[in-house]
């Protein structure tokens, strides 16, 4: 679940006017499209949700959780339980095999590590064969599939997809959203997805959009 009410953020340089984002209310396991031209505050909204910012002003409660007291290690525990996050720029470890990359949100949950979930994950994305390569050796299509394995590996309550079609063809672009849909049913998450792709808007008509232009 998610509500917004009066929510902004203001850029602490630059002078750019404050962004004030209309409220939502967002049911659990319900799908919403974040539409908007670029800077338009899409990705700045996705991270206020994801406790990646802090709101300059108004309310913001995500999966039973208002967003604005916790600090530190306790909102990273929160986002790594709660926030499935799929970015523009993936954000994989060069150093670190696509296992040990996953293994990166037990840490930040304050969880143990969990192999045999790591590898259920990986699965569930068909890439289960990559868990010992490192990102370097990945195809960008196969980097979005582990990256997509990471924002679930806990499963969580609500699922942020920043531009998730981006560069994709027809067909990959397809494929990529019906994964998240996929990932997204199987845990009972919510998902947002940021996008200004006309495909997307299209194959998702009837779900919940946010318009930010």
């Amino acid at each position: 679940m998610i509500r917004t009410r009066g929510l902004s953020y203001t850029y602490a340089t630059g002078g750019a006017a404050p962004l004030r984002f209309p409220d939502v209310d967002l049911r659990q396991g319900g799908t919403l499209l974040l539409r908007g031209r670029s800077g338009t505050g899409k990705s700045t909204w996705l991270a206020l949700m994801a406790g990646l910012r802090g709101a300059s002003g108004g309310d913001l409660f995500v999966a039973g959780t208002q967003l604005g007291t916790q600090r530190g290690a306790e909102i990273d525990a929160w986002r790594a339980r709660t926030i499935g996050f799929l970015p523009q720029k993936l954000y994989l470890s060069s150093a670190l095999t696509v296992a040990d990359n996953l293994a990166l949100v037990y840490f930040a949950a304050g969880l143990p590590r969990d192999d045999a979930a790591i590898t259920r994950a990986l699965a569930q994305v068909g890439v289960a064969e990559l868990a010992a390569r490192k990102p370097h050796q990945l195809s960008g299509g196969q980097a979005q599939r582990v990256a997509l394995a990471r924002a679930v590996l806990l499963a969580p309550q609500v699922l942020l997809a920043d531009e998730p079609t981006a560069s994709l063809d027809d067909e990959a672009a397809a494929d990529a959203l019906a994964l998240l849909q996929r990932s997204a049913a199987a845990c009972d998450a919510s998902l947002i997805i940021a996008t200004h792709d006309q495909r997307v808007v299209l194959a998702l008509a009837g779900a919940q959009t946010l318009d930010l232009n």
